[in-house]
């Protein structure tokens, strides 16, 4: 078994680009501050463009201006109905809202005024995404944009976000004496605050990392610019001689695998008797700005695996990937395949992407003129903040994480209760300008790594390379990586793929530890140079289990590990490699 250890390879050469005027920048930056980073440039280009090509079809305007006098006269059907109907007894609704809108779900909102509110809602709704769909000539691209920035716009005007259209708030506002409002105006001062301090969210104090998350027994082993590596205490008297090496993305904070001790993924995978590494990456600052790609794969990856082949010489390591963990994973394996490194006994992805033709609705905030803009932003602060992260991903689920937020804390007066989960997804990291611009360019906008131009030592990687055997685990509702996206693996590389799709969204996914309710999965193997199913066919031929995919990862990693052997020693002092810190180290506590 090789186990290479090359100089330091050249770095990632900057994306092409011509050289941006400093003024240029200063401007690009101060718009970009004022507009949350969204470009009015890339909104106008989709306006234009749908408005353009709706002026010049006529068919597609008369269609829709036949929707909308079919809808008028469901309308005043409906209206008709409402007049005649005995009291108490709803009449049946005109438009059904969509299957996961559960916003008028409530018997309150079938009773006169809210049933001809919400019903004139759902109406507007579908006739804006009548319009914005189907539009002959429209690119794709801003035939998305002009369908989300409508959606957006339209449930700004919900009935169900005002005091004085949701029968729900007037409901409680008349039970309690307005005390709601009371305590909801109480909640939003609080959440001013903590905003213009910089506290995280309320609730969020109750998850102290080291205290009730992340605390499971450890030591970190490896320090660097980059990362710290944390070995796990070992709990079983034997574990399998492989270890377990996992590289989350760098977007999130490591422990979203190591939450509180009931779904800990890193806990569940040590009690199954395995040892675990897991890298966990620095929050970067302005003085990491010029941290890039390469640095991400040698920095992070490489010193992790050199770390624990020293810890556990002479065994190959079954390696991890969660989200753009496991796209840095696949760009790794596939350089250690061209290389002829075959330290690798497998490798895990979860939720990770290595196609980024369809990328889902992230897709609507990188194009040219996005990244452009935050490339200016970023020149001036040297990363990527947080926030703006976190806005973008509020946009694409703004029901979920905004206005229904909104309604029951200030509204209704009902603090959500926070969890583990929640309190971790405050927890937010930033990124460095350099790697984000490159993997924003290169694999994104310009889909390198699956069309075999993506560079690692100088030299482009192909997924095709890959040999290892493969558990791809993609999520049912995932807004981040959709698993249509996450199963165009299985074209990319000929490798045996046992792919797993389970209910769930890009985080609840893969935190589905066993016993908990309401959870499934489908499983299916593709053999090694087996034909390619499609995700439709794959749908129709998985078998369906009930609950937590857990075990069956457990499973498939032992049928790969050889007989159980005694537990190693934490560290190897004598390679390079003493104790260094009590898990869960310092990078993971920096804000």
């Amino acid at each position: 078994m090789r186990n290479p250890s090359p100089a330091t390879p050249p770095t990632i050469p900057e994306p092409p680009s011509r050289t941006r005027n400093p003024l240029d920048i200063k401007v690009h930056a101060a718009l970009a501050r004022a507009t949350s980073s969204v470009s009015p440039m890339s909104l106008l280009l989709a306006t234009i463009d749908w408005a353009g090509h709706l002026a010049g079809s006529p068919g597609k305007r008369l269609e829709l201006v036949n929707l909308g006098l079919e809808q008028n006269r469901r309308l005043v059907r409906y209206i008709r109905e409402l007049a005649r109907a005995l009291p108490g007894s709803p009449a049946h609704e005109c438009i059904e809202p969509p299957a996961r809108d559960r916003r008028f779900v409530a018997d309150e909102w079938h009773h006169w005024p809210f049933n001809l509110m919400h019903q004139s809602f759902l109406l507007a709704d579908e006739w804006w995404q009548a319009a914005t769909r189907g539009v002959p000539g429209v690119s794709r691209h801003h035939e998305n944009v002009v369908s989300f920035t409508a959606r957006q716009w339209l449930d700004v005007f919900s009935p169900g976000n005002y005091l004085a259209t949701n029968p729900l708030v007037l409901k409680r506002t008349t039970e309690q004496g307005g005390t709601n409002l009371w305590r909801g105006l109480v909640n939003a001062l609080d959440d001013l605050e903590r905003v213009a301090t910089g506290h995280p969210p309320a609730g969020a104090e109750d998850f102290v990392v080291g205290r009730d998350v992340a605390v499971t027994p450890g030591k970190v082993v490896l320090k660097n610019r980059l990362i710290e590596l944390i070995q796990y205490s070992p709990t079983t008297e034997k574990v399998h001689p492989e270890p377990v090496l996992i590289v989350p993305a760098w977007i999130m904070k490591y422990y979203i695998l190591d939450l509180s001790p009931h779904n800990s993924l890193v806990k569940y995978l040590v009690d199954q008797g395995h040892t675990v590494f897991c890298i966990s990456w620095k929050n970067p600052g302005a003085e990491e700005s010029d941290l890039d790609m390469e640095d991400y794969v040698q920095s992070g990856f490489h010193a992790a695996l050199a770390a624990v082949n020293a810890i556990v010489p002479d065994r190959k390591v079954h390696a991890a990937g969660y989200c753009l963990g496991g796209t840095l994973l696949s760009i790794a394996n596939a350089a250690m395949a061209r290389d002829g490194d075959e330290r690798l006994a497998s490798m895990t992805l979860f939720a990770a992407q290595t196609d980024f033709t369809e990328p889902g609705e992230l897709a609507l905030f990188i194009d040219e003129s996005e990244v452009s803009l935050l490339e200016a932003q970023m020149a001036e602060t040297g990363y990527l903040t947080a926030g703006q992260m976190a806005g973008a991903f509020q946009l694409l689920r703004s029901y979920d994480l905004l206005w229904s937020r909104m309604v029951g804390e200030y509204l209704m007066g009902e603090r959500a209760p926070m969890n583990d989960l929640m309190a971790w997804n405050a927890d937010a990291t930033r990124m460095p300008a350099r790697m984000h611009t490159q993997y924003l360019r290169l694999l994104f906008l310009n889909d390198d790594l699956s069309e075999g131009r993506y560079p690692v030592g100088g030299k482009p990687v192909a997924l095709s390379d890959i040999d290892t055997p493969i558990f791809c685990v993609g999520t049912v509702t995932d807004h981040v990586a959709p698993w249509r996206s996450v199963h165009k693996l299985h074209y990319l590389t000929p490798a045996e793929i046992t792919f797993v799709l389970t209910s769930g969204g890009h985080n609840a996914g893969i935190i589905s530890e066993p016993g908990r309710a309401r959870r499934h999965f489908q499983i299916l193997e593709r053999r090694v140079g087996g034909n390619y199913v499609s995700p439709d066919h794959w749908l129709e031929i998985a078998p369906r289990h009930e609950g937590s995919w857990w075990p069956e990862w457990i499973a498939w990693l032992k049928a790969r590990s050889t007989a159980p052997v005694a537990s190693p020693t934490l560290g190897a002092p004598q390679s390079g490699y003493p104790v260094l810190d009590d898990a869960p180290g310092q990078y993971v506590r920096e804000k």
